[in-house]
């Protein structure tokens, strides 16, 4: 409350004829709902937000004919968003109201109301295109294929590695592995009204053999990495920094520490491990995906890789650093030293460096 709102609405002249008690009742009753108004509003923005930061994905059908209110409700039901009443004013301050589809959604508790309410709005398309983007888990890119109007049963049957024997690139899963994690390529695809999305994982597995050439295999094998292994190292490296020569410095650190038998010390290795435990992503948890506490490289990799990363794993750049810290400027700084790095971790990553 400003000072000239203050004098709006209390006649300062008066002062004198009004008795001090009933003046500061007054005052603190101003004071109070102008506190309501900020709370209120401060209330709306925390729930608009995302209730969670876990992408595990939620199937949701929205039947023919249901209210946003009962769109709210069923979203609440299955501990998507924190308030219905909040997804309620949205659509409807908004106006989206009109633009929701029924159907049946992939959705995640790491997505907003806004994030939410989009994908509903987008409904099932017949034609047009899918994107995979780099950094995306199995678990996400099941969720873009759900969403760009492929059926859940389709989409879980076409990301069976088991269909897909004739690709080169199948052929670097080790024994045991199941799973098509970090193997997928990411770009964008053609998609018609009879495309099946086992044809976009070919696609995907396809382009992914044809950017593995046989110089970056070299590389691998010159740094004592299996092709799977650099795969996994890209697809850390991936989500730990965007820029290329980020990346390239990355790849020499992680590639130092494996060298000497330390552990990569990354955190979207652990907060995997954690997700695919069915667990709220943790710095902490114990799995073979942690190597904060754990040395080697993770049984799988952990999302897409796009070709930068791919590059970097085989081309380290020649560089002496140990530690590394994104700050919340997106800033990536280096240091040979953990003092030198958690000091940098203290003055530049807060947001970032927080615990989930």
């Amino acid at each position: 409350m400003t000072i000239e709102a203050v004098k709006t609405l209390i006649n300062i002249r008066s002062f004198k004829r009004v008795p001090l008690k009933a003046w500061l009742i007054g005052l603190i009753v101003l004071l109070l709902l102008s506190g309501s108004v900020v709370g209120v509003r401060l209330f709306y923005d925390v729930n608009l937000g995302a209730l969670s930061s876990n992408p595990k994905s939620v199937i949701v059908a929205i039947p023919s004919g249901a209210s946003v209110s009962q769109i709210g409700q069923i979203l609440k039901s299955k501990g998507l968003i924190r308030s219905s009443w909040v997804f309620d004013w949205y659509v409807h301050s908004t106006g989206a109201g009109g633009n929701l589809e029924a159907g049946t959604f992939a959705l995640s508790p790491s997505d907003s109301i806004s994030q939410i309410v989009a994908i509903i709005a987008s409904g099932h398309v017949a034609e047009g295109t899918v994107t995979i983007l780099p950094g995306k888990t199995i678990a996400q890119i099941k969720v873009a294929l759900i969403n760009a109007g492929f059926t859940p049963t389709a989409v879980t049957s076409a990301l069976n590695p088991a269909n897909y024997k004739n690709l080169s690139v199948i052929s670097y899963l080790p024994a045991g592995v199941s799973t098509l994690e970090g193997l997928l390529y990411p770009d964008t695809f053609d998609k018609t009204s009879t495309t099946q999305p086992s044809q976009i994982i070919s696609e995907s597995l396809s382009e992914m053999g044809n950017h593995l050439t046989p110089a970056l295999k070299a590389s691998y094998k010159a740094e004592g990495l299996s092709v799977y292994q650099a795969i996994t190292l890209a697809s850390i490296i991936q989500q730990e920094v965007s820029k290329p020569s980020d990346m390239s410095q990355v790849a020499q650190v992680f590639l130092t520490r494996l060298h000497r038998g330390a552990p990569l010390g990354s955190d979207v290795t652990a907060n995997y491990g954690s997700i695919i435990a069915n667990q709220a992503p943790s710095l902490s948890y114990n799995s073979p995906y942690n190597t904060l506490i754990n040395t080697g490289i993770p049984p799988t990799p952990i999302g897409s890789v796009s070709q930068n990363a791919l590059i970097a794993v085989a081309n380290p750049a020649p560089t002496n650093w140990l530690y590394f810290v994104t700050g919340d400027n997106g800033t990536t700084y280096f240091e040979t030293t953990i003092q030198q790095h958690n000091a940098d971790t203290a003055n530049y990553c807060h947001k970032l460096c927080a615990l989930p």
